[in-house]
């Protein structure tokens, strides 16, 4: 396995890249991707298209895009199976539950790539922003923050997935350095932004009092909650988003942290299947690109947010939309969001 920090993702480099490309000039790629309503999954689809299309590579994708479970991701990559895609680039349900496919699909000589999330079946390549690190990095600041002492409120991903899982592991490992820290709310969000700001609206609603809130991306919908309920602010932990990350350079009386997660991993994964199918073997099955954690308490991260903020894409968008050395298109592709021949 590789780590690459985020910061540093121009020196991704494994052996083989861009060598020679086999007699095959053109692809078509499958894409399965299982969460619908979440900006950072359309963010993550829009970089699929636009790093397809700026490769000059793909001839088509052919994308099942819909809100379901494992069972469904299976039926949609036996589907792309059928279909005779030369790659499938896809975000799992879980680490498991789609292994059956994934094999089906390697056997029948189809490259398959797992964005964002990692499964464990062994013939599949793995690209993904490190999650458990993404969640250890941003739980730590937390509890710093508070002094090492306080209730915090626990907003999670979706039961069942494996980046949720990763990042359990993370908060766990922050949460045994810092023994009085309380998590007094524990809740999954299913990295919906509405059922994610109604669930702090009804803890809340409790008067239970707490210090802190660590959230799995789902960000600034929760200070939206927070300032419309008129309630003392508290240390709040997400992703970059580009409403969060405007949030924290804006909202009076917040202090926070911004960790990077960015979307355009999906656009990665185009770029690693194409090299798979030239021929291109990597060192490692899995890549992971390290997060790195903007902070308004500072005055190097209060820079670093100014530096990132982008207020021309949607709140709920990364500010992260490429990830150097691995995607080539432009702002303005990402934002368009057409693949080839679109």
């Amino acid at each position: 396995m590789k780590l690459f920090p985020y910061a540093a993702a121009a020196a991704l480099v494994w052996a083989g890249m861009g060598g020679t490309a086999a007699a095959q000039d053109m692809y078509t790629i499958g894409v399965s991707n299982t969460v619908q309503g979440n900006g950072w999954r359309e963010e993550m689809v829009c970089a699929i298209r636009a790093q397809a299309r700026a490769s000059g590579r793909v001839e088509s994708l052919n994308i099942a895009h819909r809100n379901t479970d494992a069972a469904g991701q299976l039926e949609d990559i036996r589907n792309l199976i059928e279909a005779g895609v030369d790659a499938i680039v896809l975000n799992p349900a879980n680490s498991e539950g789609i292994n059956p496919a994934i094999k089906e699909a390697t056997d029948a000589g189809i490259v398959v790539v797992a964005v964002d999330q990692a499964v464990t079946e062994p013939s599949a390549y793995i690209v993904s922003n490190n999650q458990e690190e993404y969640a250890y990095i941003g739980a730590k600041w937390l509890f710093e923050q508070l002094g090492g002492d306080g209730d915090v409120i626990y907003m999670r991903g979706a039961a069942g997935a494996s980046a949720d899982d990763d990042r359990n592991t993370g908060f766990q490992r922050a949460l045994a350095e810092f023994p009085d820290i309380n998590v007094a709310h524990e809740v999954f969000t299913g990295w919906q932004q509405d059922q994610g700001k109604q669930q702090i609206l009804d803890y809340i609603a409790t008067g239970i009092p707490f210090d802190g809130i660590w959230t799995s991306g789902i960000d600034n919908v929760i200070v939206d909650a927070l300032v419309e309920s008129d309630v003392p602010l508290v240390p709040v932990v997400g992703a970059d988003n580009a409403g969060f990350v405007g949030q924290l350079n804006s909202v009076d009386g917040l202090v926070g942290a911004a960790v990077t997660n960015p979307g355009s991993i999906g656009g990665a994964g185009i770029t690693l299947a194409i090299d798979l199918l030239d021929g291109n073997m990597p060192d490692d099955r899995t890549v992971l690109v390290q997060p790195v954690l903007w902070e308004n308490g500072t005055e190097a991260g209060r820079a670093q947010l100014a530096a990132a903020a982008d207020p021309s894409l949607d709140p709920e968008w990364p500010v992260s939309i490429s990830v150097p050395n691995w995607t080539t298109y432009s702002k303005e592709d990402i934002i368009a969001c057409k693949g080839p021949g679109e």
